[in-house]
């Protein structure tokens, strides 16, 4: 009987620090993402000659920043 409450303790305890890991691994992914990759893209972008993509996407992306730091 203890060893079945021990497991079922221990599955608690686990998949809160699991679920825990996967909050921060998806918060470092998207700070990294957002700070270093899409600048990089939009970069490589008008360095290929598809500034007439990338200027619509900056635009997008600030003002859903501005908006998203107003909330």
């Amino acid at each position: 009987m203890l060893t079945l409450l021990f497991i079922i303790c221990m599955f608690g305890v686990f998949g809160k620090l699991f679920f825990f890991g996967l909050k921060a691994a998806w918060g470092i992914s998207k700070f990294i993402l957002t700070l270093v990759f899409l600048p990089l893209i939009l970069i490589v972008m008008v360095a290929g000659g598809l500034i007439s993509l990338a200027l619509p996407i900056l635009l997008v992306i600030g003002i859903v920043g501005l908006i998203a730091s107003k909330a």
